[in-house]
């Protein structure tokens, strides 16, 4: 599994973890674009329309995130990213993120690379560099959702569940305390 060159010296300590064809993965929150993650996320992601700034804010803070960044020699001068607090001038093309215990479990959300740079193999890359990560390299169980890359995630060795019918959830609509729509939602449908 390539995951492109390990970076040395100050890129490895401003949390770069590889680079590839122009392109970086980086841990650093720093340099996190936020308003482009929320931006993808509530408005062109099928995962979570409408999704709040906080929210989304919420999620990367309580996640380990990775920021997939198009180098400023690969954007050209006359077409600079965006930058964001902490960036160097690179501009942010996609996200993942990690929700761990960093042994048993993890699960792999808000996976997206932006529109114009995909068809590169970057989402793959990053995925892969994801489960290769050293911190990452005990987590026994990965989980993901998908309604429509389950190719892309099988060719990394994801499967469906062994055993669906030992997985239970409880999902909360946005909005109610604690998950009383859902309660009520649920209690509607045993009654009808």
């Amino acid at each position: 599994m390539e995951t492109g060159s390990a970076p040395s010296g100050s890129a490895q300590q401003e949390g770069v973890v590889a680079t590839r064809d122009g392109y970086e993965i980086s841990r650093d929150r720093a340099r996190l674009d936020r308003a482009v993650i929320h931006r993808f996320l509530s408005e062109e992601s099928y995962w979570s329309p409408g999704i709040s700034r906080a929210l989304v804010d919420r999620v990367i803070d309580g996640s380990l995130p990775f920021g997939l960044y198009r180098e400023p020699a690969a954007a050209g001068a006359a077409t600079p990213g965006p930058t964001a607090p902490g960036q160097t001038g690179s501009e942010q093309v996609g996200f993942a993120r990690v929700v761990t215990d960093g042994v048993y479990l993890g699960y792999l959300a808000d996976v997206f690379v932006l529109p114009p740079h995909r068809g590169r193999g970057l989402a793959r890359w990053m995925v892969e560099t994801i489960l290769a990560a050293p911190d990452l390299g005990d987590v026994r169980w990965w989980l993901l959702g998908t309604a429509d890359a389950h190719g892309l995630y099988a060719r990394l060795g994801f499967t469906g569940l062994r055993r669906p019918g030992r997985l239970m959830e409880i999902h909360r609509h946005p909005g109610g305390p604690r998950g009383q729509r859902s309660a009520q939602a649920g209690a509607q449908r045993r009654t009808v």
